[in-house]
């Protein structure tokens, strides 16, 4: 084990219980009758086994947040940002412990570990600062005598919904803002990481003096628990990321209520013909291929002009050719494992389909590892019309497409349903913008990747890609929820 993935002298000792989940201020098992194993992808081991909740658990959870909403609500925003700030500093002592679990849970590699764990970090200090800057309006009125207050006021429980590739931090970009600003959480995780997903978070904000109740979790199978929770009478918003396929059921079952959506990509990053090609190769082998592409915001697509698309396909193959894969735990390592079986098996039917469609396979290989998950890095060469470029592949596959012109490359770029992320890449800045500013997309990123790792981001998509945004200042008025109070300061004639 190296050094970054052992513990430190002076670290606090490990948490343990990931067989239970806080519920009404009680760490306990689900009641489903049935239990799931939490498996680490690259050596297949089991982790941890979990009995799963079902949904009276759910109910129960929800009905303890509601509880405890308004005591957490009248707390004062100093001791609510108290308690997020005391969770960041636990996350600086436990950096190694949590970096462990992302890379033995998730199957990422120490560098996103890393990366997730620092992302976290942030987002807890971002959310610390947001206990403070909830603020009202007093607006003007054309009654005499008349004030129009407008407070903003906490939505009451929300219900977050995270998914596995980025756990930890697509659980506390929610949480943590919700929590800031006077809501309680009742949070469920993706089943293959629980840990990571949320059972870490609880812990950590649990030890910062986070009170009962307030955050629940529950760990069960999207059959069962997963409707119910954007049914639930009690939640007043939920936060959702995922596919687009379960957004659009959210969509269908959460009624009349407050949505943010953060669903799935086909990220563009287009080179213009003036590019520089050097930092292009860096952009597109990292927005490609990091934690084995498995990522919402990565480069689906790789679009280059074709003045230059030569020279980057021979600079870039070269350079995806040599990157180290295997063991995550490894801090040489760039390619892990995907997910699971299942993850796997849609990839490969997908670059299957993209070769009988016509795609140029120039890089790729067969899975392997102890566990089988271990997928090295492809890189196809096709239009936009084959399945790797059409569809959201989330693993280690690229498709590059060769543009005949800007124009042609903004084309390609928004003909597709999904608008998350995407970059371009050109040495005229003001050329980039101006591109940018025609591709729809939630993200547009020049000079850099489309995975963008500022915690302050404005993260959120247009098209297919989602509603709403996460992040930053966004994510106040996400979470709350304007209240209009007027006041009559003196008597009125009404007109009957």
């Amino acid at each position: 084990m190296t050094q970054t993935m052992s513990a430190r002298a002076g670290a606090p000792e490990r948490y343990g219980g990931f067989d239970v989940m806080p519920i009404a201020g009680a760490w306990r098992g689900g009641r489903s009758g049935r239990s799931r194993a939490d498996l680490d992808p690259w050596s297949g081991e089991t982790l941890t086994e979990i009995p799963l909740a079902d949904a009276d658990d759910l109910d129960e959870a929800f009905r303890a947040a509601h509880d405890a909403q308004p005591g957490w609500a009248g707390r004062t925003p100093g001791e609510r940002a108290g308690v997020l700030r005391a969770a960041a500093a636990i996350f600086e002592a436990r950096r190694d412990e949590i970096v462990h679990w992302i890379v033995h849970e998730c199957g990422g590699t120490v560098a996103k570990g890393e990366l997730e764990w620092g992302l976290v970090r942030s987002v807890l200090h971002e959310a610390a600062s947001m206990a403070h800057r909830v603020e009202g309006r007093i607006l003007p009125s054309d009654v005499p005598g008349k004030e129009n207050r407008v407070y903003r006021r906490p939505l009451g429980v929300v219900a977050v919904i995270s998914p596995w590739n980025f756990p930890m931090q697509l659980s506390a970009r929610s949480v943590a803002p919700a929590l800031a600003v006077g809501n309680a959480v009742v949070l469920k995780p993706a089943s293959d990481t629980p840990v990571t997903g949320a059972l870490l978070l609880a812990r950590v904000l649990e030890e910062a003096g986070l009170p009962p109740g307030v955050l629940n979790v529950t760990i069960g199978s999207g059959g069962e628990i997963g409707d119910a929770i954007a049914e639930h009478p009690l939640a007043r918003m939920v936060s959702f990321t995922g596919s687009t396929p379960v957004g659009e059921g959210i969509v269908r079952k959460a009624g009349v209520r407050k949505l943010a959506l953060e669903l799935g990509g086909n990220g563009p990053l287009v080179i213009l013909d003036d590019a520089d090609l050097g930092r292009a190769v860096d952009a597109a082998v990292f927005g490609s291929f990091f934690h084995s592409g498995q990522i919402c915001m990565i480069a689906n697509r790789v679009i280059v002009d074709a003045a230059v698309h030569d020279a980057f396909v021979e600079r870039f193959v070269e350079r995806v050719g040599a990157l180290v894969v295997g063991d995550p735990s490894e801090e040489s390592t760039q390619i892990g494992p995907v997910v699971n079986r299942s993850q796997l098996d849609g990839i490969r039917d997908k670059v299957a389909r993209a070769r009988e469609e016509g795609a140029e396979q120039v890089l790729g290989g067969e899975p392997g590892g102890p566990s089988g998950l271990l997928l090295p890095p492809h890189v196809l060469l096709a239009g936009n019309d084959v399945a790797t470029a059409r569809e959201e592949v989330f693993g280690p596959v690229i498709t590059v497409i060769r543009a005949d012109g800007e124009e042609d490359a903004l084309r390609i770029a928004n003909d597709t349903e999904y608008g998350l992320s995407s970059a371009v890449f050109t040495r005229d800045v003001e050329r980039g913008v101006r591109f940018a500013l025609r591709v729809e997309a939630g993200m547009t990123h020049v000079n850099d990747s489309p995975v963008n790792d500022d915690a302050n981001t404005a993260f959120g998509g247009e098209k297919a890609s989602g509603i709403g945004r996460f992040g930053g200042e966004w994510a106040i008025e996400e979470f709350t929820t304007d209240h209009w109070v007027s006041v009559q300061h003196r008597e009125r004639r009404f007109p009957i």
